[in-house]
């Protein structure tokens, strides 16, 4: 009887881990964005942890292009069928491009979130912003925590 807990957490956290996708060349926020670092530019989007929490997202809004943002502004939102979230710059800089598939499609991003499911491209300010982001394997310990 006092073994059940223990045994359910387990099985719960080892079935999270084989469904979660977090590809271990990216860089992680505690909000749950992703970075890949291409040169001076940084492709932005959700990780599939917050993509499968938000559910079946239906827009994408993002009217930031050409400005200059610091490291955890907002940029943008997305909007699930049950909710809307904010969207925070992991590195600042200039968002440069946004992913136009996502206006007709935003479901992209639950089907292919690491992928055709990136949302913005920013040219960074200061890579080493990235330096301080989450590892996968970082970012693995913050959603079980």
């Amino acid at each position: 009887m006092y073994f059940w807990p223990k045994v359910k957490n387990v099985q719960y956290t080892y079935q999270t881990q084989l469904k979660m996708n977090i590809p271990d060349n990216l860089k992680y926020t505690k909000d749950h964005e992703w970075v890949k670092m291409e040169g001076d530019t940084a492709v932005i989007g959700i990780t599939d942890f917050a993509q499968g929490e938000l559910g079946d997202i239906v827009f994408v809004e993002v009217d930031t292009v050409g400005e200059e943002l610091d490291k955890e502004e907002t940029f943008g939102s997305i909007e699930a069928v049950k909710t809307v979230s904010d969207l925070f710059m992991p590195v600042g800089g200039e968002v440069a491009e946004f992913n136009e598939e996502l206006e007709d499609t935003p479901d992209i991003i639950n089907k292919d979130p690491y992928g055709k499911g990136w949302i913005i491209k920013v040219k960074v300010s200061d890579k080493s912003e990235a330096d301080g982001l989450m590892s996968a394997e970082e970012y693995k310990e913050h959603v079980d925590a």
